[in-house]
């Protein structure tokens, strides 16, 4: 059963204070009445409050100088103050100072329970804004992008290298190997963070249609245009724009383009006058531009304009030894969101994951991790991963060693073992049931690897 949310009283007039008490405790609320403010701070202190209600003229430490603590405590606390007809002008310097609303005494019951519903409702958007940005700190940190290979090392600590900056990047990728992770992790540990970031698959739209959603068009510039809109460069003012596939666009819109990353202006369509944005730009594809350039299919000042920084994502069958970790990683997630139980992946089924080539790369292997999650028993095993997949089991290990000689089956086990621990913080009970062998088991293979 859900607590009813915490008001705090401050009024130091007992009739009063006991009146608003009442109306609020019948309204369904938990209520801790102050006599003074002194003693309303120290409700504040001690309790959950969701919401403080004021009186703005007391005897010693006055309503302002109470919701002046109350924010220097809790920036984001909400406090109603209340006041009479003749003292509204405190309650606007109350309004200024950071209060969420104000009564005027006399108050009409249904007013005041009004305004504390309003507060309340804000402090649910606080919590959930704070909510949404812990978890785009998770799902956009470096963290969440799966991977020791040092193929992927590479690209991390060029990321960490570029994200603080304004310049432009071109990230190169065949497709499925992340390109949009790593644009919106670049984004989200970049000063421009707080701001929109903007993305457009410029392979996935008709040429009239991405030109008027990249550069905006006016009102009747075209059938079926009936308001304006300023297009994705100016609506992410202050944030990135992220130009997927831009190898894909026309001749004549790389002309716009080029002019859009020079100057950091356009011109909307049925406009002739341009106009400004401030946007990070960053572009990927799975194209080889430079070849692209040279056969004369994309402008070659345009290229250098977007090729400032570039970054190249390796595809799966280049970085096989991050497969059982980006395997186990998607195993957890499923789990999590369809509420069941973690399953371990059976050897069979590891080695089949290992030895399949990805042409989707990591989205193809995620599809087949949910599939095989979905249809599988206790554990994922080899019968309920893809056909495709599930014939790749046979073959002979294509893991290999830098030195380029094919590693034991001890050491593939070895290093599974190892990764698995990693991935759970060396919990060993629980990789154990991760890998579906005893705990003493685990133990006897990490003595003999001197990892115990």
């Amino acid at each position: 059963m859900n607590t009813p949310p915490l008001i705090l009283v401050a009024e130091d007039e007992d009739l009063m204070r006991a009146i608003v008490s009442r109306l609020l405790e019948e309204s369904g609320y938990r209520v801790a009445a102050a006599a003074s403010a002194e003693e309303a701070l120290d409700h504040f202190a001690a309790e959950d409050v969701a919401v403080t209600l004021t009186d703005i003229r007391m005897s010693g430490m006055d309503g302002l100088a109470l919701l002046d603590r109350v924010k220097d405590i809790d920036p984001e606390a909400l406090v109603v103050v209340m006041t009479a007809y003749s003292s509204v002008d405190s309650a606007v310097a109350a309004l200024r100072k950071g209060a969420y609303d104000y009564i005027t005494k006399p108050f009409v019951n249904e007013d005041l329970l009004q305004s504390v519903k309003n507060a309340l409702r804000q402090r649910e958007l606080f919590r959930e804004n704070r909510a949404l940005r812990r978890e785009l700190d998770r799902r956009y940190s470096f963290s969440e992008i799966i991977g020791t290979s040092e193929s992927l090392q590479q690209v991390f600590r060029l990321v960490e290298k570029v994200a603080p900056t304004n310049t432009n990047i071109l990230i190169y990728g065949e497709s499925g190997t992340g390109k949009e992770l790593i644009a919106r992790a670049i984004h989200h540990n970049s000063p421009r963070s707080l701001r929109p970031f903007v993305a457009v698959n410029c392979g996935a739209l008709p040429e009239t249609l991405l030109e008027s959603e990249l550069f905006g068009h006016t009102k009747g510039a075209f059938t079926g245009a009936t308001q304006a809109r300023p297009g994705l460069f100016r609506s992410a003012e202050g944030g990135t724009v992220f130009l997927d596939e831009i190898g894909e666009i026309s001749q004549a819109l790389q002309v716009r383009l080029l002019r859009a990353v020079q100057e950091h202006e356009v011109t909307p369509v049925g406009s002739s006058a341009p106009a400004r944005f401030d946007a990070r730009i960053i572009c990927a594809t799975n194209r080889d531009l430079e070849r692209e350039v040279s056969e004369g299919r994309f402008r070659e000042d345009l290229f250098y304009r977007l090729n400032v920084i570039e970054l190249h994502l390796p595809p799966l069958r280049e970085r096989r030894e991050d497969i059982p970790l980006l395997a186990r990683h998607f195993v957890k997630r499923i789990a999590r969101e369809q509420g069941q139980d973690e399953k371990s992946v059976e050897p069979a089924a590891m080695t089949a994951l290992i030895n399949y080539n990805w042409p989707g790369n990591v989205r193809e292997l995620q599809n087949a991790i949910e599939r095989a999650f979905t249809l599988s028993g206790e554990r994922v095993d080899l019968d309920s991963l893809p056909p495709r997949v599930r014939d790749a089991a046979g073959q002979a290990p294509v893991v290999l060693d830098p030195d380029g000689l094919r590693p034991t089956l001890a050491e593939i086990e070895r290093r599974h073992i190892l990764d698995t621990l990693a991935s759970v913080n060396q919990d060993k009970a629980r990789a154990a049931n991760i890998l579906g062998i005893d705990l003493s088991t685990l133990y006897r293979k990490l003595k003999r690897y001197d990892a115990v």
